[in-house]
């Protein structure tokens, strides 16, 4: 049975904020890199719509995760990407931009909806629309500091994931600045890497996470 998105959203929130990025992955082994990042912990991933035949990848893994994962479709641009995720059952979206009329359109199908930004201007816009989450995007781009500088002024309540050259390595760092969570691409997810690579490093991902917590309660 379906959980509703919402209680999938906040168990995402609460417990495991990581969304793994399987940017190129192959319909045949959609599945069983999904049940890699289940048994890893995962709660969440995406698939990117420019990915081979994106959308059977998503329906393929809605199927048999729906009760277990909050499914995505990441790089949705425009209106016609937006109806074509909501077909195949996606529950979030996510872009590497702000476009108001996708983030709407996103919010009216019922959907999770998580645009890109790389400024205030961008941000606020964003949740102008009623974006749910805040994606930086490039992370590279931002150093912690710069995320520190925007969540001084975003609405405390809003959650802000930290998207592009994410590793197990600077998580701490951008965690310490108010990143409520973190996807993760090809730290995690590269096209040709084994189900057993992706769990081990999921893992491992999921142990960087759980570390910065403890961090994070230690200066709180």
């Amino acid at each position: 049975m379906r959980l509703p998105i919402d209680t999938l959203w906040r168990e995402f929130l609460d417990h495991l904020p990581l969304i793994a990025i399987l940017r190129g992955i192959q319909p045949a082994e959609a599945v069983a890199m999904a049940q890699a990042l289940c048994a890893a912990g995962f709660r969440c991933l995406e698939v990117p719509l420019n990915s081979p035949a994106a959308l059977e990848s998503i329906a393929r893994i809605r199927d048999r995760f729906e009760d277990r994962l909050l499914i995505g479709a990441g790089t949705v641009l425009n209106l016609d990407e937006v109806n074509a995720a909501f077909g195949v059952g996606a529950l979030l979206v996510v872009s590497p931009n702000s476009k108001p009329e996708v983030i709407r359109a996103v919010k009216s199908a019922g959907m999770i909806s998580i645009p890109g930004f790389a400024t205030p201007t961008e941000a606020f816009a964003a949740l102008d629309a009623g974006a749910d989450a805040l994606k930086l995007f490039p992370a590279e781009q931002a150093a912690p500091a710069v995320l520190r500088a925007f969540k001084a002024v975003l609405p405390p309540a809003v959650p802000v994931i930290a998207v592009g050259g994410i590793s197990s390595e600077n998580m701490a760092s951008y965690r310490a600045c108010g990143a409520a969570g973190f996807g993760i691409g090809t730290s995690l997810y590269r096209p040709g890497a084994s189900a057993e690579e992706v769990h081990r490093r999921a893992t491992e991902m999921v142990a960087a996470w759980h570390e910065c917590q403890v961090s994070a309660q230690r200066m709180s």
